[in-house]
């Protein structure tokens, strides 16, 4: 088999691919698993009752205690890599590598004004440059936007040919086998990264080590006021990019890579075998990937600017796609979990579970926690206080202040440090976003059971035209 073949990764290594959503051996230990459960339940119902709500609180007080160590190393020098004015001036014309950038559109044909207006101010040789649009061959709207546009110097059209899987990391493995560039870059038709990102990746990339594999940006919106749901959403990324993406740089750990903006070196993710195909939140899982092999990400200070998602509907289908593609990930990867500990080490195996395993679980039970809050507070049914024994009692009880703490306060100082100050007071009501995010935890869930290649597509252009 080619190695530029689009699937390569799921053919040549399909342990390491979501293409089987699930092994024979893990639906053995999930069928095993709910069986004994269910017998315990049915042998001692109030003994496992108390267990199972013991260890979820202290997961809940882990957890809470990991998200303030992360806000605490994001300080740290070694979080981000700041580039100088005068290193940019520094940096001839002439000592450009050759750059590419990859841009998958699908049924976006109304982006495809302001793409272009941002690629052409991409500040970067245009003789440097190999931007590839790229396009599914049967997008006929798309690919008449684009034809009626003046494409910038560069800038070139790849077609995408009909097969399954329908994602969006197919299309960059396509654009990832013809890209000419040392380094590469992914951007998303909305996207409008600051004109000196790719100088700025070209000078990070000069300063680091071999190991050093990928660039990521910061991302954040351009419209974060257009409604209550974007300031939650533009405040969930701040805490996001800006806190606890560098936290985990500064220690070193697995870094689950945003969609866009990430800077590769070109050979080295060809060495790696690009994207999965079958993963629909390829980058959470390419992201760990590099880790694996025995390579690292860093944070760059830069950030492309994106639309924030403001319909409810499509803000719903955006995450449940990115969390169903968490517990792909999670699930692939810990489908030999002494091997992942081997090659990541116990440091970053710990930082895997907390993160990926730790999201997923969050949202999962945040609603049995809230549905026994809420039947407390309306029936008093004292049978719930047996749950909740002395010492579960007071830790949970510290996890509702400290859990709520360092969420509210993890969105307040990423706006803070954005300069959303305005929409810091939006941070303390934040609690709210947890419930849409904890539907489209349980929606993900049940997707990856019926239907887990399907790519729910984000519609973008909704506030150009609101």
């Amino acid at each position: 088999m080619a190695e530029d073949h689009p699937l390569a990764l799921s053919l040549e290594q399909p342990e390491l691919s979501a293409r089987e959503p699930l092994t024979r051996p893990q639906r053995a230990w999930l069928l095993g698993g709910c069986a004994a459960l269910l017998a315990l339940s049915l042998w001692r119902p109030w003994a496992t009752a108390k267990a199972a709500v013991w260890l979820a609180t202290l997961f809940y007080l882990l957890s809470s205690l990991y998200k303030l160590w992360l806000l605490r190393g994001s300080v740290r020098a070694a979080a981000r890599l700041t580039v100088t004015d005068a290193e940019l001036r520094a940096l001839r014309d002439e000592d450009c590598p050759p750059y590419s950038v990859l841009v998958p559109l699908y049924r976006e044909p109304e982006s495809v004004p302001s793409l272009l207006a941002a690629l052409a101010a991409l500040d970067y040789p245009r003789d440097r440059l190999d931007v590839q649009l790229l396009l599914e061959a049967d997008d006929a709207e798309t690919r008449a936007a684009v034809a009626r546009a003046a494409l910038p110097p560069g800038v070139s059209v790849t077609l995408v040919p009909v097969s399954f899987p329908r994602t969006k990391p197919k299309a960059c493995n396509v654009g990832l086998n013809r890209a000419r560039g040392r380094y590469l870059v992914i951007y998303d038709a909305e996207d409008r990264p600051e004109p000196d990102q790719l100088r700025k990746a070209v000078v990070a990339f000069a300063r680091v080590g071999p190991d050093v594999i990928c660039l990521q940006c910061s991302l954040n919106f351009y419209n974060p006021r257009q409604n209550l749901l974007t300031r939650w959403f533009a405040a969930e990324y701040a805490a996001w990019f800006d806190l606890s993406l560098p936290g985990l740089a500064a220690a070193d750990a697995v870094i689950p890579l945003g969609g866009t903006s990430n800077h590769f070196v070109t050979e080295r993710l060809r060495e790696i075998r690009g994207w999965d195909a079958y993963n629909v939140t390829e980058d959470c899982d390419l992201g760990v990937r590099i880790y694996r092999r025995g390579y690292r990400s860093r944070m760059l200070d830069s950030t492309t600017w994106e639309e924030a998602c403001g319909d409810l509907h499509f803000w719903i289908r955006q995450r449940t796609r990115w969390l169903k593609g968490y517990i792909q990930t999670y699930l692939v990867h810990m489908r030999r979990p002494a091997r992942l500990w081997r090659e990541l080490g116990w440091a970053n195996f710990a930082h895997f579970q907390m993160l990926l395993g730790g999201i997923i679980v969050t949202f999962l039970i945040n609603p049995l926690f809230w549905s026994l809050a809420l039947m407390w507070f309306l029936l008093r049914t004292e049978a719930l206080s047996l749950l909740f024994p002395g010492l579960v009692f007071i830790a949970g009880a510290g996890c509702l202040f400290l859990g709520n703490f360092a969420f509210t306060y993890a969105c307040a100082a990423g706006c803070y440090r954005r300069g959303y100050f305005d929409l810091v007071k939006y941070a303390l009501v934040a609690q709210l976003y947890w419930v849409l995010m904890s539907y489209s935890g349980w929606r993900a869930f049940v997707k990856f059971l019926a239907d887990p290649f399907h790519w729910e597509k984000t519609r973008h252009g909704i506030w150009k035209s609101s």
